[in-house]
């Protein structure tokens, strides 16, 4: 009997460290699809952003020619082809200087009055298609440690008057 003990020594030792290097991969697998999870997060919350951002600059333009429409000028004035930059104050087009929108915490909006720099930069691409409908493109270009991204939106816009 005393063989069969001298035999079986060592062999604890083995399934301890066999254990805890699975339990370790475990976690260490665990922690990877945690960080992956949360670096898609931030990607998901950046575009979601940006696409607000977009949209925002289809409205300042449609609220350009709204108010053009309502004063009883000309649907279309001064509103030229060209690249631009607007925030929510605009009530003109300023021309496309390449600046990153700021992000202000007090009021949280964004534009380029003041506040934190974002890695946001937005043009909006405006093309008279004929004398009687405006293109206009809101493109939001941003860089992060995943990539480089971008949402294009195009909307028309007619003298419907």
């Amino acid at each position: 009997m005393p063989d069969k003990l001298q035999h079986n020594k060592g062999y604890l030792l083995i399934e301890s460290v066999v254990a805890i290097t699975l339990l370790v991969v475990g976690f260490l697998g665990m922690l990877a699809l945690l960080s992956n999870s949360i670096a898609l997060n931030r990607v998901i919350n950046d575009q979601f952003i940006a696409n607000y951002l977009a949209a925002e600059g289809i409205e300042i333009i449609k609220n350009l020619i709204d108010s053009n429409v309502i004063q009883g000028k000309p649907w279309n004035e001064n509103i030229n082809a060209g690249d631009f930059e607007v925030d929510y104050q605009s009530s003109q087009l300023e021309p496309n200087q390449g600046r990153p929108i700021l992000f202000d915490e007090n009021i949280k909006k964004y534009g380029y009055g003041s506040g934190n720099q974002t890695f946001f930069k937005r043009k909006i691409s405006v093309d008279f298609v004929s004398p009687e409908q405006v293109k206009v493109n809101s493109i939001v270009n941003w860089s992060t440690r995943k990539g480089k991204f971008e949402i294009n939106l195009e909307d028309h816009f007619f003298n419907w008057k």
